[in-house]
């Protein structure tokens, strides 16, 4: 042992605990968690501050990298320089960033995971936010301490303008912690934070109206809103983040379009993992993925195979895939040296505290300053008033330091008032320069007194630091990136959506779309009709009802299911366009098919859902009633609306009070007429009972009507084009469950039945065949006939083409000219045999206001 030296044995175990104290203390307090005040890491603050330093401010040109980072490491940062020169990169990428500090030349990266290059070829300057994070850093607005080498001073914080925690956020872990913040909008946050300053007791839910949530620097949807509110409200919470994509048609396929993607997801590695989730048949319907992303933005192509519904694909990539990923909110921060977790409020609280601190301390330095000037004018003006005596005795005087002593005594001077006359210049004798002094010190003294004024008013500090927040609103403000996606409909949209009427029309494979009623106008009995409509081949449209924006959309299919929408929903679709595929719309599985349609009212409203009841029937002659209120929680899959026996399908749904009169139609020209009453309300699950029995096994039923105003007509269509009304009372009531009477008198010339309708006067006919052709003609054109006849003829059919839909609409006083209600060239299949016509009005209930 070297002489002096001593040994001191000490207990390992509390050496241990100790140095492990020491050193989680130390990555806590100096390494992994931001400030609250400034919202900086000390590393973060160092790059900052080291480039303010060195003059690569935002004015000025852009430095090489290595000289900021060298700067920083041998003045401030004493650690690895691959760790400033990273923290450096990340502030200059705009994916990583919601407001970039580092305004970088040269590659810094990308989204997909690139490295930047080395820091000898990269540039670096500030970014104007960022001066305004060193604003009056020279004002002694912040404490410094001595950098690693006590050779320096370096900020503990830095006097920020910027809300920067809450507008970039923070991620770090440190030792039995970690923080991870996410980044807000300026403008939203200033709003929130002047919002608290008016009334610091505001409550958060009232905060939340002016900061609605996190927004993301790569944009994205941010997708339900409860983990938000969560976040806001303690400070931990996990917000659901979803690309933004949309589905379109390119070179004939569909096609999902990503064109952003969530937060801190790297694109290259999200495409790769699709690739391998598509090659091990983990996800089905993409034939190919192409990354099409350019300088002009982000623009991800999943092009789809034929036969995929493009709504399930997506909905697999967001459950598979980082397309949906989660954002878990944890705010912890330093406050006060100590760290905490902090909700929304608590942090703006601090942020305000810190600028209020900083106003106080600028004023005091801008104070002294006014007074040491104040203090030396009234020397200089002293002087100006004796100038002669102030020669004589500077000429007598045998130096500098015994001029001073004796103008001190003979004008009872100050020390520094006196040094500053000695060193007065001669042309400061000129008349000009005397008026000069004089109004300066009229304008020290007058800023004396505001600067006073405000060190002894809160209210005018407050007022300073929401002028200066609304002026960095004015600079750096911008508008929201991620959309938010209230899921569960907290955003009502329906007051920006007129509630007007529209014709929604829906082809045989399933193409949907709604136009204004006024587009349809009307025409005489016994026309061709106008061309109507051709999508793509051997597609026709078979499916034509009319409703109003507002409403909801209940979609039954073959299968039993039961899918909910809005109406608006439904894409408005020009006179030109095909519409979208109802896949795209509801996730319907691919051997299904949707068969009838209903328009309700508030599904919310609870009176009117146990009121209501969804009558069904099924090909094979089954009925079923079931009560509204059991369809007024739609799931996105769909919910069981019967059970379908084998060999059956579902044919249509009709929306009635309990009290209406069922007629169910048969292709062979029976009917039969029964009270709803006679069928009583089931579960959703159940299969239901007979309503009609068929004539033999190649009948069905092609048809169902739900009446409840006897002084409606029943109007029957045959396939070749004839048709009548009948009286209702023609039909009489039976039970359910029998063979029915003769509707119609069918033969050869007329074709089997296709449609039956409940109609009146005022209502007009559209009637569409399979070849596109469509007419529209008043229902009182048609007489009333008996049940047994043949009736008229409503369409001439040329050649082999038949009748495929048949709807009601409303009349339209005004229109009486012949129009075209689509341009679109058809090609139609000649011989398709339609299975029914669902094209219906929807609700027959008393509620409905009818035009």
């Amino acid at each position: 042992m070297a002489e002096g030296e001593k040994l001191i044995p000490i207990n390992i175990e509390d050496e241990m605990k100790s140095a492990y104290i020491d050193y989680s203390m130390s990555v806590i307090v100096s390494r992994a968690l931001p400030d609250v005040r400034d919202g900086l890491k000390p590393v973060h603050r160092r790059v900052l501050y080291g480039m303010h330093e060195l003059g690569v401010r935002s004015n000025s040109a852009h430095k090489k990298s290595a000289r900021i980072v060298g700067e920083v490491l041998g003045k401030y940062h004493p650690h690895g320089d691959t760790s400033v020169y990273d923290t450096m990169v990340r502030m200059a990428q705009e994916w990583s960033l919601r407001y970039m500090l580092v305004d970088g030349q040269g590659n810094f990266g990308s989204i997909d995971g690139d490295s930047p290059a080395a820091m000898r070829y990269t540039e670096a300057r500030m970014r104007k936010i960022a001066d305004d994070m060193l604003i009056d850093i020279d004002k002694d607005t912040v404490d410094h301490q001595l950098n690693f080498d006590d050779s320096l001073q370096e900020p503990k914080v830095l006097p920020t303008r910027i809300p920067n925690l809450l507008v970039n956020g923070a991620s770090g872990i440190a030792v039995g912690m970690a923080t991870n913040m996410a980044p807000h909008n300026l403008s939203e946050v200033i709003d929130g934070t002047i919002a608290y300053i008016d009334n610091n007791d505001i409550e958060i839910d009232e905060l939340i109206t002016h900061i609605k949530a996190p927004d993301f620097p790569t944009g994205g949807v941010i997708y339900g809103y409860d983990g938000v509110k969560e976040a806001f409200h303690t400070g931990r919470g996990r917000v659901k983040i979803r690309a933004k994509a949309r589905i379109e048609e390119v070179q004939g396929r569909e096609c999902i379009i990503v064109t952003e993607i969530p937060y801190q997801v790297n694109k290259a590695d999200m495409i790769k993992k699709t690739a391998d989730l598509v090659n091990d048949k983990k996800i089905e319907g993409i034939s190919t993925i192409r990354d099409e992303s350019d300088r002009n933005g982000m623009r991800i192509v999943y092009i789809l195979k034929r036969d995929a519904i493009p709504n399930i694909v997506l909905n697999t990539l967001y459950k598979y895939t980082p397309l949906q990923s989660s954002f878990s909110v944890n705010n912890i921060a330093l406050v006060n040296g100590r760290p905490q977790m902090l909700n929304v409020k608590e942090m703006i609280h601090y942020f305000v505290e810190h600028r209020h601190e900083v106003v106080v301390r600028r004023t005091k330095f801008e104070l002294k300053k006014a007074e040491d000037r104040a203090h030396i004018l009234e020397g200089l003006i002293i002087a100006s008033d004796n100038i002669d005596e102030v020669i004589s005795i500077i000429r007598a005087s045998s130096n500098a330091d015994e001029a001073r002593e004796n103008l001190m005594e003979r004008f009872k001077l100050s020390e520094i008032q006196a040094k500053a006359i000695v060193e007065m210049r001669l042309r400061q004798l000129t008349g000009l320069e005397q008026d000069k002094l004089r109004t300066e010190y009229d304008e020290v003294i007058k800023t004396i007194e505001d600067l006073k004024d405000i060190l002894e008013r809160k209210e005018r500090r407050m007022q300073i630091i929401k002028d200066e927040l609304i002026e960095v609103k004015g600079k750096y403000g911008d508008e929201r990136r991620s959309v938010i996606n209230f899921a569960g409909g907290d955003l009502s949209i329906e007051d920006m959506i007129p509630d007007e009427q529209v014709v929604i029309t829906i082809s045989h494979a399933g193409y949907i779309k709604r136009t204004p009623l006024s587009e349809y106008k009307t025409q005489n009995r016994g026309g061709v009709g106008q061309k109507a409509s051709s999508t793509r081949n051997e597609d026709f449209l078979e499916h034509l009802f009319v409703g109003t924006n507002h409403q909801y959309m209940l979609f039954f299919t073959q299968k039993g299911k039961c899918f909910w929408m809005r109406v608006y929903e439904i894409p408005e679709g020009s006179r030109t366009s095909k519409g979208r595929a109802i896949q795209n719309l509801i996730n319907i599985e691919q051997d299904d098919k949707v068969k009838a349609f209903i328009c309700t009212q508030d599904l919310k409203d609870e009176e009117y859902v146990n009121s209501h009841y969804v009558i069904m029937a099924t090909k094979k002659g089954t009925v079923k009633k079931t009560s509204l209120e059991q369809y007024s929680r739609p799931r996105q899959n769909g919910i069981n609306a019967i059970s379908i026996k084998e060999d059956d399908e579902l044919l249509e749904a009709k929306l009635t009070t309990g009290t209406s009169q069922i007629f169910l139609g048969l292709k062979s020209g029976k009917a039969i007429r029964f009270e709803e009453g006679k069928t009583r309300p089931m579960g959703r699950n159940a299969s239901g009972v007979r309503g009609i029995r068929l004539a033999d096994e190649k009948d069905e039923v092609i048809g169902m009507v739900s009446v409840h105003d006897l002084d409606e007509e029943i109007l029957v269509v045959s396939e070749n084009g004839y048709g009548k009304r009948s009286s209702i009372e023609d039909y009489r009531i039976t039970n359910r469950g029998g063979k029915g009477v003769k509707t119609i008198s069918i033969t050869e010339k007329t074709g089997g039945l296709v449609a039956i309708k409940n109609v009146s006067d005022s209502d007009d006919l559209m009637i569409i065949n399979k070849s596109g052709i469509a007419i529209r003609m008043s229902v009182e054109d048609l007489r009333v006939m008996g049940r047994a006849t043949q009736g008229v003829r409503l369409i001439n059919i040329k050649g082999k083409d038949s009748i495929a839909a048949v709807a009601k609409v409303m009349k339209d006083d005004e229109a009486v000219e012949e129009v075209d209600i689509m341009d679109i060239e058809v090609q139609s299949e000649d011989g398709t045999a339609i299975d029914n016509d669902s094209a219906e009005e929807t609700d027959d209930s008393p509620d409905e206001t009818k035009e």
